[in-house]
């Protein structure tokens, strides 16, 4: 298991919000959650860039903060749903105040990123 070696600093807000939100599927997770994809295997058609092992690290992250509940049902096979606790709902419209600014500056953004992705190679 991944053992840190350095401890976060955690004085300011900009901080603690990265250290719960710092991972590549976490905001894409809390939004897909909250559109009603509650199911991990759900989750994984959402995201099919992640590996279930990434996705599961993440989810598990995110309940560690208080961010989202899993639910294990008692059948055969295991089912399993997450779902957004009252703290993770508060930060939905946040999420999508940057995805709306994410749209707004789509085509800038892109090229940025395509440029920055040309030069490195």
């Amino acid at each position: 298991m991944y053992e840190r070696k350095i401890i976060p600093n955690l004085n300011c807000g900009l901080d603690l919000i990265g250290e719960v939100l710092y991972g590549k599927w976490k905001i894409r997770l809390l939004w897909f959650i909250d559109q009603g994809y509650r199911r991990p295997s759900e989750l994984q058609r959402k995201i099919p860039d992640a590996s279930r092992r990434v996705l599961n690290i993440q989810l598990k992250e995110l309940e560690d903060h208080g961010l989202i509940t899993k639910k294990i049902y008692p059948v055969v096979p295991p089912k399993v749903e997450y779902s957004l606790t009252d703290f993770g709902k508060t930060l939905i419209p946040i999420i999508s105040a940057l995805g709306r600014w994410g749209d707004e500056h789509e085509e800038l953004l892109r090229s940025l990123i395509l440029n920055r992705l040309k030069s490195e190679s």
